[in-house]
């Protein structure tokens, strides 16, 4: 059964002992500001130098307009990631996909960008794939038109300052799908699709490493594209074992591109 949720993500988490250990702490994604308690609405970003180019919005003529999953005929899936939370347990998540050599796709929170600008070299100088998650990851499907256009292209001006494009797929905050209304914004704002997904573990639930890996396994298949998140402990507890279960079943981690082109 897929797993998808639009539901509030407001969970409070239980960081496992060996991320605490380590001093690595987590920080929901559903917040008006960014980590560290950063403002909705901080310096403009634009004088920072660009990180390396992240591919522009391609249009795809084989796929809809909200895209779930791709190709179901070769051994690939994508893991992506919403782009918020303590650095610390980006760094690691990030990490841990190249030492297996595996690639991700990261759905940044404008916000986050601000308060962590390097974060988007981080990602991209991986080899990883950096996408627009809204510039604070509110509710985006219940916003009046001008305050949703404004999230989408706010998170997307930041991402053009820091690396220059707007980021290579759109995805709305607090939804697994967008509103006819904000699919119309993301096109509007350069993003011929909106990414969706079709497996959803609620890793932002923190039910233990091992739940969310068997979460993500109970519903992957060949194509499918996994909702995860940065900034939570049983995520990056999870990662090695969802890694290793992909080899088992002889499926490749990419970035999203490359599992739909």
């Amino acid at each position: 059964m897929v797993r998808v949720t639009t539901t509030d993500r407001r969970a409070v988490l239980r960081a496992g002992a060996g991320i605490a250990a380590s001093g690595v702490l987590t920080t929901g994604c559903a917040t008006g500001t960014a980590p560290g308690g950063a403002a909705a609405h901080p310096a403009d970003p634009s004088s920072r130098a660009p990180a390396s180019r992240t591919p522009a919005p391609a249009p795809l003529l084989r796929y809809p307009a909200q895209i779930p999953h791709g190709p179901r005929d070769r051994p690939q899936v994508a893991l992506t990631f919403h782009g918020d939370g303590d650095p610390a347990t980006a760094n690691a998540l990030l990490s841990a996909a190249e030492e297996h050599g595996s690639r991700v796709t990261v759905f940044a929170v404008g916000t986050w960008l601000d308060a962590h600008p390097g974060l988007a070299r981080r990602v991209l100088d991986g080899g990883h794939e950096l996408g627009n998650h809204t510039l604070r990851h509110l509710d985006i499907n219940a916003m009046p038109e001008a305050d949703a256009d404004a999230e989408i292209r706010g998170c997307a001006e930041r991402l053009k300052a820091l690396t220059g494009s707007i980021g290579t797929w759109f995805r709305p905050s607090r939804a697994a799908r967008a509103s006819p209304l904000v699919e119309r914004l993301a096109q509007r704002a350069g993003y011929p699709h909106v990414l969706s997904y079709d497996v959803d573990p609620l890793d932002f639930t923190s039910p233990g490493g091992p739940a969310v890996v068997r979460n993500v396994m109970a519903d992957l298949r060949a194509g499918s594209i996994v909702s995860l998140h940065f900034g939570y402990a049983d995520t990056v507890a999870a990662f090695p074992g969802l890694l290793h279960e992909l080899d088992r079943r002889g499926l490749r981690a990419v970035t999203t591109t490359e599992l739909l082109t």
